[in-house]
């Protein structure tokens, strides 16, 4: 058995980290609150302009252009939205583990990451990081997206890769966070969707002004926007998955801090029931 000096030094070191995972909670809850009222009010947007772009481009039949055909390179790229932070679960894991078990061949990725967890994970496993804007995660801005966005359709239409993609974690409720791969272009209207609507009509979209002139408008628009909304809900499960990770730290804190202070109040039982048998033998012999 741990002596009582070992013991309680024992406790007192964890009585400390379970301050520090106290405190970590309650920023963190401070911080998912903001984070989950922008994530819920910016979702049915964000959702209203991917299904309307679908819906959109599955009634326009053939159309050529840069943005919808897709390059002929097998290149991907994949932007990858984690957190500069740990301590979170398996929050960063869980999107590392969707690029790494996806199908996808590590030759073909171009990984944009934003997050140093998810850049540094991914760098470890062999993946080409073409970009890092690491700095973006911490107060995500339209502007930023915007400027991300028009990098990569600038690479995108001159043939250095033939698809787009968007891995982040989608915000379902405080507890319920899912990690989230989205193909962003090429656009894919769902099967549903064109069921739908070759029962409802045959007619193909017209486009005013022409479909070229459009599609340079609409397009950047919904790559920006589906990047944004990503950033949005990243932030509120990255706080959500933090609060959840220092609740359970505390939680097992306490667990441990009961079982040692069991664990002392035995050793000095121990100790103070050896001194009385050693007083009791020593006055024995005397007498």
């Amino acid at each position: 058995m741990a002596s009582m000096r070992d013991i309680k030094r024992r406790k007192g070191s964890i009585q400390s980290t379970q301050q520090i995972t106290k405190a970590m909670k309650l920023v963190s809850t401070v911080k998912l609150q903001r984070a989950k009222q922008r994530a819920e009010q910016s979702k049915a947007y964000f959702n209203c302009m991917y299904e309307t772009v679908t819906s959109m481009l599955a009634k326009a039949g053939n159309l050529n252009h840069p943005y919808l055909r897709g390059g002929e390179s097998d290149k991907k790229a994949v932007i990858v939205i984690t957190s500069n932070r740990g301590l979170a679960g398996g929050y960063n894991s869980n999107i590392v583990k969707l690029i790494t078990q996806g199908g996808f061949k590590k030759e073909d990725l171009r990984i944009y990451a934003i997050g140093k967890k998810g850049k540094d994970a991914l760098h470890r496993h062999g993946y080409e990081i073409v970009e890092e804007d690491s700095g973006i995660i911490e107060e995500p801005l339209y502007v930023d997206a915007m400027a991300l966005s028009s990098r990569i359709l600038e690479a995108y239409t001159k043939g250095e890769f033939g698809e787009i993609y968007l891995a982040y974690t989608s915000f379902k409720n405080t507890v319920v966070h899912e990690p989230t791969l989205l193909k962003l272009l090429p656009v894919e209207p769902d099967n549903k969707e064109e069921k739908a609507q070759e029962k409802e009509s045959k007619a193909l979209m017209n486009f005013e002004p022409e479909d070229d002139e459009a599609l340079e408008l609409i397009i950047p628009k919904y790559v920006t926007s589906l990047i944004y909304g990503g950033l949005i809900e990243a932030v509120a499960s990255e706080n959500g998955a933090r609060m959840q990770a220092m609740d359970s730290a505390t939680s097992n804190a306490e667990e441990m801090i009961d079982h040692l202070s069991l664990m002392y109040n035995r050793a000095r039982q121990g100790s103070i029931t050896q001194e009385l048998t050693e007083i009791i033998a020593g006055a024995n012999a005397i007498s």
